[in-house]
């Protein structure tokens, strides 16, 4: 067995892992958390400090996607260069890049940074608007990997 059966399976492992975590965040994890109050007896937790803690656990969950990136950059990198284009792989892989990294350096960040100041900030049109575009590029990138993930599927069975 060639080592480049190992590195396209590691590929096809991390883009369906990420796209896995992404169903298990957004609508499994984030409904309980944001409605723990009906969940748990006798603890109630408003919906700034559920926030925090949503706000916390994609904090950790951009570390992952920032490799994410960094990995399908340069997979598809060395397949670009060996030769072996597409352009739907393409245009999925920089959409995949791009929306994971805005995701972990510029939604997150403003997030966090939003919420740091305090509930006051968290209720603005502002913080709105980021978290609309947040939730927004993250489906962007579930939609982008389950495309990539597919059509390299089907190009390494072409192959």
């Amino acid at each position: 067995m060639s080592k480049r059966i190992y590195f396209d399976f590691s590929y096809f492992i991390i883009l369906a892992a990420t796209f896995g975590a992404i169903m298990v965040l957004g609508p499994i994890v984030a409904p309980v958390v944001f409605h723990s109050n009906e969940i748990l007896i006798g603890v109630t937790l408003d919906k700034y400090n559920s926030g925090i803690i949503m706000g916390e656990i994609f904090h950790r969950f951009s570390y992952w996607v920032y490799a994410l990136a960094f990995y399908v950059f340069v997979y598809e990198a060395l397949l670009y260069k060996s030769g072996k284009r597409d352009t739907i792989a393409l245009i999925s892989a920089a959409t995949v890049i791009f929306s994971s990294i805005m995701f972990s350096a510029v939604y997150a960040p403003k997030i966090l940074a939003m919420q740091a100041l305090g509930m006051e900030a968290t209720q603005s049109d502002t913080f709105a608007n980021i978290h609309f575009a947040s939730e927004l590029d993250f489906k962007i990138l579930a939609i982008s990997l389950i495309l990539l993930f597919v059509r390299r599927l089907m190009l390494l069975r072409l192959s």
